[in-house]
C-alpha cells in the first residue's frame, strides 16, 4: 500500500520551505530527507530522480520529506550558491526529526548530494547517506568532507559532473559503498528502476534501530 502524501510548509533560515511528506509503508523504521539537483538548472523536489528516491526509502520504512531549497518553487529566499542551502537542509532534518523521530537518513541528487554532505557530516543522528551523481567534478563538489555515517554513492557510467573514477578517488580510504550504474548518465535516464533497487537493498540492510528501541523501551 503507497504511503500518504502530504504538502507542508515549514521554518527554513531564509523564510518558509516548501515540502511534500510522504509516509512510511508499514512499520516506520525513521525518518528521511533527500535534496534535489542544482535550482539554476530546474533542479526541484519534484525530479525523477528524487521522486523515485522517495519512493524507495517510503517502501523500506522511512517518512521522507522532500523540499524545494530557497528560491525555488513556493520556498522564501534566493539562491546562495550552496552556503545558505546547507542551512535548508539542517532545517529540513530538524523538521523531519520533530515530525516522525529518529534515526535520520540523509542524502540528495546532484548539487543536493553536495549540499547533503556538507550539512550531515557530523551529526550524530544520521543512520545513513544516500548521494547520487555527487558532483565531484564541478564547482559544487569542490572540498566535500566524506561521510561518517553509512553511505552508498551511486553513479553513471558516463555521468560527466562526476565520473566514476573521480568519485573512486574520492571515496578511497572510506566505508563507504559506490555502485556504477551500467550505460546511465547523471541523470540516470533509462536506469531509475535499477537506481530504486539499488537504494532499496541498501537501506534493507541497515540495522533496524527501531526494532531495538520498542525492544529495551528507550
Amino acid at each position: 500500500m503507497a504511503g500518504r502524501l502530504q504538502s507542508v510548509m515549514f521554518r527554513g533560515p531564509a523564510g518558509t520551505l516548501e515540502g511534500l511528506w510522504k509516509e512510511a509503508v508499514g512499520r516506520p523504521r525513521g525518518a528521511a530527507v533527500f535534496a534535489h539537483p542544482h535550482p539554476l538548472h530546474g533542479g526541484t523536489m519534484h525530479s525523477r530522480v528524487v521522486y523515485r528516491v522517495a519512493q524507495a526509502l517510503t517502501k523500506s520504512g522511512y517518512t521522507t520529506l522532500r523540499f524545494n531549497f530557497r528560491g525555488v518553487g513556493l520556498s522564501e529566499g534566493r539562491y546562495d550558491a550552496g552556503g545558505g542551502e546547507t542551512h535548508d537542509f539542517r532545517a529540513a532534518l530538524a523538521e523531519a526529526q520533530h515530525h516522525a523521530g529518529l534515526p535520520l537518513v540523509a542524502g540528495g541528487f546532484s548539487f543536493g548530494a553536495a549540499v547533503a554532505l556538507r550539512a550531515t557530516v557530523k551529526d550524530p543522528r544520521i543512520e545513513a547517506f544516500i548521494g547520487l551523481g555527487l558532483p565531484v567534478a564541478t564547482e559544487s563538489g569542490r572540498q566535500l568532507p566524506r561521510p561518517a555515517a553509512p553511505a552508498l554513492f551511486a553513479v553513471g557510467e558516463r555521468d560527466v559532473h562526476g565520473p566514476p573514477e573521480d568519485l573512486e578517488r574520492f571515496l578511497e580510504g572510506s566505508a563507504a559503498k559506490m555502485v556504477v550504474i551500467p550505460g546511465a548518465d547523471h541523470f540516470f535516464d533509462g536506469s531509475l528502476e535499477l537506481l530504486e533497487a539499488t537504494i532499496t537493498t541498501f537501506l534493507e540492510a541497515l540495522p533496524d534501530r527501531s526494532a531495538r528501541r520498542e525492544e529495551t523501551g528507550s
